[in-house]
């Protein structure tokens, strides 16, 4: 989260006419992020009310308004088949997406929690269930919205990025244009499909002392492999500081979430080429905001060798038991 764009409290007010949520109390901007404004927004009905806590987002460049109807939907719907996660405030007239400062904005509920800084195996588990269950839950979402950050999108970033990639490390312009031919060649098809979150990295996901109580910014949800989502969350919660893959972490990620949703045995023979093609999704990404940076920008773009490192260890891996897990161990 981050603030990009401001909002006067002429603007806010006008804003908040259209909503049934109390008078404002406090308005201050998120600094964490990289996607979109987001406020922490407090109201009251009456002033001897505790105050309300909701999310104010207006959506920047990056995010097509064309997508938001299936985030906020999808939000919705997650919600309401029992996932914690935060759900859109609907305006008097029913809407829940609207346009403020000229950007398409929303009001979003409060979800409470941090998300852990130290990153332990009952993290990974409580995941690994969580996830099983927001797929369960999508499964019956009537949106569509394919992944447009796959294979074609790494394709363009492959070639926006190779010719200035060896300024970030030696060698990595032709690392990348070897992947991408070695990941289009081997990519897994026909895996089983619905509705994945795509971006659960720990800032992401929520807890309130030891339990997971919920999950956010789904502004990269999509429709994909289930199983990605996995290797996503492999990549962004299993790593150790040196690069290597900790496999207590591993193994409870996978185990919690094949306790809800057992892997077929084609999505558990693709974890490996899976887990290459979310380690080079993010190499890419960060790639090229690193190698385009803004240097009056408000964020500061991440590194991409963290997840180049990650990379490189997927590379290395002769199958899915790397990952400390057996077919018997996630079967359905």
């Amino acid at each position: 989260m981050a603030v990009y764009t401001e909002v006067t409290d002429d603007e806010l007010r006008a804003f908040l006419s259209d909503y049934d949520i109390g008078e404002v109390v406090a308005f201050k901007g998120i600094a964490e992020g990289v996607e979109n404004s987001n406020y922490l927004l407090q109201t009251v009905r009456d002033p001897d009310d505790t105050p309300q806590n909701y999310i104010l987002t207006l959506y920047e460049k990056r995010v097509r308004p064309e997508d938001l109807p299936y985030f906020l939907g999808l939000m919705d719907h997650l919600a309401e088949n029992g996932i914690s996660c935060p759900t859109p405030i609907h305006g008097r007239d029913g809407e829940a997406l609207r346009e403020l400062c000229g950007r398409p904005a929303a009001i979003i509920s409060f979800l409470s929690g941090m998300w852990p800084r130290k990153i332990a195996p009952r993290h990974c588990t409580e995941l690994g269930v969580a996830m099983a269950g927001m797929h369960a839950a999508g499964a019956d979402f009537d949106g569509h919205r394919e992944n447009t950050m796959s294979l074609a999108s790494w394709q363009d970033l492959v070639a926006a990025t190779k010719d200035r990639a060896d300024e970030v490390t030696p060698g990595l312009s032709g690392l990348i244009v070897d992947e991408l031919a070695y990941i289009t060649s081997d990519w897994p098809a026909d895996l089983p499909q619905g509705v994945i979150h795509a971006d659960l990295f720990p800032d992401n996901v929520f807890f309130l002392g030891e339990r997971l109580s919920g999950l956010i910014d789904f502004y990269f949800a999509c429709n994909d492999a289930l199983a990605y989502d996995l290797a996503v969350c492999m990549n962004a919660w299993c790593f150790e500081a040196d690069a290597s893959l900790n496999v207590t972490k591993a193994r409870a990620l996978l185990r919690g979430y094949a306790g809800v949703r057992g892997l077929s045995r084609a999505e558990y023979d693709a974890l490996p080429a899976l887990a290459r093609g979310a380690a080079l999704r993010f190499t890419l990404t960060r790639l090229y905001d690193w190698l385009n940076h803004d240097e009056d920008a408000f964020v500061r773009p991440k590194d991409p060798r963290q997840f180049l490192d990650r990379l490189r260890f997927h590379q290395q891996v002769d199958g899915p038991e790397a990952y400390g897990i057996t077919y018997d161990d996630v079967s359905g």
